[in-house]
């Protein structure tokens, strides 16, 4: 993508935000701008605020109403085509540093990729992991916030078809 081979060389780019149209821009270096700042016509970059472990948001203003948004999101929105859909498709920081907001380092990708991308196992496999006290590998999964044991296996590999057995039942009976 051009606008992410830009951020790398610092070369910013402008676009407008979805459902802010004509409003406010966001750039592929992770600034935000109101183009009519205080009513003057003149463009204005805003000032970021930071929660949630160093991520950048900023304050938008529409018909009288105020919305936080996370400066990820609205690049996502802006330049991945990324439509917010609760949890189910999230904005990634490639790098895990969530300060880093240049296009190069965002990515959309499922929340459950989100949350086993930083798992610190043994494992090469989603939902396996190494149960140090047998020196087996434990297969597991989280289901609507609880998780389910699945097992103990000699073998890596088992594990993980176990996993993916249980993934493949929870989308048949999800049909």
């Amino acid at each position: 993508m051009i606008h992410s081979l830009l951020s790398r060389l610092g070369i910013e780019v402008w676009k407008d935000i979805p459902e802010f149209e004509g409003l406010y821009q966001v750039s592929n270096l992770g600034n935000v701008r109101s183009l009519n700042y205080r009513q003057s016509g003149n463009p204005n970059i805003l000032k970021k605020f930071f929660r949630y472990r160093l991520r950048a948001f900023v304050l938008l203003s529409k018909k009288g109403k105020r919305f936080n948004r996370a400066v990820s999101v609205l690049m996502a929105m802006a330049f991945l085509n990324h439509k917010r859909c609760g949890n189910k498709l999230v904005v990634d920081h490639i790098n895990n540093n969530p300060s880093n907001n240049r296009l190069y380092n965002l990515q959309v990708i499922t929340h459950r990729q989100n949350i086993s991308k930083n798992s610190k196992g043994l494992s090469k496999y989603i939902g396996v992991c190494l149960h140090k006290p047998t020196t087996k590998w434990l297969a597991s999964i989280k289901i609507n916030g609880k998780q389910k044991h699945l097992g103990l296996y000699k073998k890596e590999q088992e594990a993980a078809q176990a996993y993916q057995n249980e993934l493949k039942k929870l989308y048949e009976t999800s049909k």
